[in-house]
């Protein structure tokens, strides 16, 4: 379990991908210990389970399902991922609970500029419109952020300066993917009204 709250950033060093199996080295100057191998670590908001680690590097095993629904199928060398490590118990929660599963991707359709914030569109198939709720949180490559607006083929959130300083919200463009993670209580919501 995360908060969406990114305090750091890693670069792709390595991403193998080979007969289903995929493998992520990042570079970072986020430090684990030896207790912290097989712990859940949110990259780019999808949870992953650090597998070794060397100074400043980390190693990740990506599965199929994750690969599929998540933006690291078009990830490579050099792309800067969001970093967290999950929650400890009597931290400070920030952001809203996010769990590392990302539901789907998004693209970028609009980014304007206002003042030093960004104000940024997004698709989203229609499949998934009843996740989107306005003022409701969201999780975009793992950042905590709310809904501004609804549209009928997506959605727009508004990026504060410090958010963009400390994330790699500040280097997507327009017609970029993201990953999306729709709010826990949203999705629990959806679930029992089939019933």
């Amino acid at each position: 379990m995360f908060n969406g709250i990114i305090k750091n950033t890693g670069v792709i060093n390595r991403i193998a991908k080979k007969n289903n199996n995929c493998f992520l080295e990042l570079s970072s100057k986020l430090r684990f210990n030896k207790d912290e191998i097989g712990s859940s670590i949110a990259c780019s908001g999808a949870c992953l389970t650090l597998e070794k680690y060397k100074k400043n590097l980390s190693q990740f095993y990506i599965s199929k399902e994750t690969l599929s629904k998540t933006i690291f199928q078009s990830s490579k060398k050099g792309d800067v991922i969001n970093l967290e490590k999950s929650l400890k118990y009597g931290e400070r929660i920030s952001g809203h609970f996010v769990q590392g599963h990302v539901d789907t991707t998004s693209l970028i359709t609009k980014i304007i500029k206002v003042g030093k914030s960004w104000v940024i569109d997004f698709y989203l198939p229609k499949k998934y419109k009843s996740f989107i709720v306005q003022k409701g949180s969201i999780a975009i490559n793992g950042v905590s952020l709310t809904i501004a607006r609804t549209f009928t083929s997506g959605f727009q959130i508004s990026i504060i300066p410090k958010t963009l300083k400390l994330t790699n919200l500040v280097n997507l463009r327009e017609k970029d993917s993201v990953n999306v993670e729709f709010d826990l209580v949203g999705k629990y919501i959806k679930s029992f009204k089939k019933y």
